[in-house]
């Protein structure tokens, strides 16, 4: 399954960081983010439960960058 968050994220760097966060999340079969969108692509491992997991890239985006956001 595959889900596009709106996002809020101030540079281009920052939103890469946001990125790999977001694929090192487990649940997390892929993530892209396109920083001109502001907008964060993921794709779901089979079974994964959706929400829990953005909750989890989310505490992850928040440590590489803090002042980030997902709009779950």
């Amino acid at each position: 399954m595959k889900k596009t968050y709106k996002i809020d994220v101030d540079c281009a760097n920052c939103a890469n960081k946001m990125e790999e966060a977001a694929k090192n999340t487990a649940g997390v079969a892929d993530a892209s983010v396109n920083f001109m969108a502001l907008k964060m692509s993921v794709e779901f491992e089979e079974g994964a439960d959706v929400k829990a997991v953005m909750v989890e890239v989310l505490k992850n985006c928040k440590k590489v960058e803090d002042d980030c956001e997902i709009f779950l």
